[in-house]
């Protein structure tokens, strides 16, 4: 694939340039659906404490921050799997070094999309969106999906959450106070098209929201599974575990006990970037 560095935003550029000079293993973050590359900041700032580079891309048009993303919700509109994927194969291919790779939600999705054309060093997959040949449909799953699917239209539309949707969908786990200020801080509207692709998976045989489970250049993976995630359940995580099992690489998978969907950004997220970083160690020098 080309690279258009210039057709990157700034910030991402400034990113790369930075992390090909400083001659550590990079981490690619990969935030998911109704959150920006903001989410990551602590993360970011773990793993250059334990001595990597941390690179935070926003998907394509990621604006900068929370209010400005709720007075344009326009620009997340229209945003596909295979689009973002490519995205961030292009700010991967632009690195010196192959990058860990952590992603969150959809985020999980394409970690796993990318380690699976053999680009990541090591992969870690949090509470990750389903993809073709992932069968269970849990009931909590379908909720928070329907917030978009039951609209078409939706499809070419920026979806926002309203904070009851959030509660249920991210901040089960966590007390009303704490939602709530989650809520404020970092919710943003997302594309509606990534839900639509990952629930007609199954049924569409030309599917974006697939993965290469089976690529032997794939490289260790760990999927995290969140106790309490309605969003992502067990069962789907668990599915994905099997269908990654055939892979020839490492493939692990652990459960953080008490903890829903909001995992990543909530008052525990340093158990979740610990568990996530100790895994990668495992693999990067």
């Amino acid at each position: 694939m080309p690279h258009h560095e210039h057709d990157l935003p700034r910030h991402t550029a400034d990113q790369i340039e930075r992390a090909n000079e400083s001659g550590r293993t990079p981490v690619v973050f990969i935030h998911g659906l109704w959150l920006l590359p903001s989410s990551w900041d602590r993360w970011a700032a773990l793993a250059e404490e334990q001595g990597y580079v941390a690179l935070t891309p926003g998907w394509p048009d990621d604006p900068e921050t929370v209010a400005e993303a709720n007075e344009h919700p326009e620009v997340f509109a229209g945003k596909t799997v295979g689009q973002v994927a490519d995205h961030y194969h292009e700010i991967i291919e632009a690195l010196d070094r192959r990058p860990a790779v952590i992603g969150h939600s959809f985020g999980g999705l394409l970690a796993q999309i990318l380690a699976g054309r053999g680009l990541a060093a090591a992969t870690v997959a949090i509470d990750p969106a389903p993809f073709r040949g992932v069968l269970p449909l849990p009931v909590s799953a379908l909720r928070v999906a329907s917030v978009v699917i039951a609209n078409p239209a939706n499809w070419w539309r920026a979806v926002p959450l309203t904070y009851d949707q959030f509660r249920y969908g991210f901040a089960n786990a966590v007390t009303e106070e704490e939602a709530k200020e989650l809520f404020d801080t970092f919710a943003v509207p997302a594309p509606g098209a990534p839900l639509f692709q990952a629930a007609t998976a199954n049924v569409n045989p030309w599917t974006e929201a697939k993965v290469d489970s089976a690529n032997p250049e794939r490289g260790p993976l760990l999927i995290v599974s969140g106790e309490r995630d309605h969003t992502v359940p067990r069962a789907i995580t668990e599915a994905e575990f099997e269908r990654q099992q055939r892979n020839p690489g490492i493939t692990e998978f652990v459960e953080i006990p008490g903890r829903g969907h909001s995992l990543t950004i909530d008052h525990g997220w340093r158990e979740v970037a610990e568990t996530s970083l100790d895994f990668i160690r495992r693999f990067t020098a």
